[in-house]
């Protein structure tokens, strides 16, 4: 799927549903990897800007992106804990994600404990494969969801509020 595509999807979504449309746009983006988080959350920053939105509803929109992520990643996790390893490595590979990455971010979750999820949210190529270390090792499910939510509300809102002032310099300039 070529990455123009994929934008002018998401573009169209948000642009038309606004808070839904971030919803499934981060719920997708989470459970189907190769769809970058970078055309999601500041698309809708720069959308929110064209249409005079103000800093509470860039708030509620990145709460709202991050609440559609965690969705995704609850998925992920019970898939992940449901399954075994061995059943995820073949799916895993059909969505390009190998078990170099998986091993890696197994090895993350082993150090740095149940924390990993919160700030593995926030990194790129991690934020969509942290759920599934989580439910293999079976991570408590109330942990994962607090630092799910927080880790996913926390990097939405700051990409938001990016394409925001991107979106604002770029009405300003023109």
């Amino acid at each position: 799927m070529p990455l123009e595509f994929i934008i002018e999807l998401v573009t169209e979504l948000i642009s038309d549903y606004l808070y839904v449309g971030v919803f499934l746009a981060a719920l997708i983006e989470t459970i189907i990897p190769p769809i970058p988080t970078m055309a999601v959350y500041p698309i809708a920053g720069v959308i929110a800007s064209q249409n005079g939105m103000g800093i509470p509803e860039l708030f509620l929109l990145g709460i709202t992106g991050g609440l559609g992520a965690s969705v995704g990643s609850i998925g992920i996790y019970f898939i992940a804990l449901k399954l075994g390893r061995t059943a995820l490595l073949r799916y895993l590979k059909r969505v390009k994600i190998s078990e170099k990455k998986l091993t890696r971010a197994e090895r993350w979750f082993q150090k740095y404990g149940d924390k990993s999820v919160l700030f593995g949210r926030m990194i790129p190529i991690f934020r969509e494969i942290i759920s599934i270390p989580a439910g293999l090792l079976k991570m408590k499910l109330t942990k994962f969801l607090t630092y799910t939510i927080l880790g996913s509300c926390a990097y939405s809102i700051t990409l938001i509020f990016i394409g925001y002032y991107f979106g604002m310099a770029a009405l300003e300039f023109f």
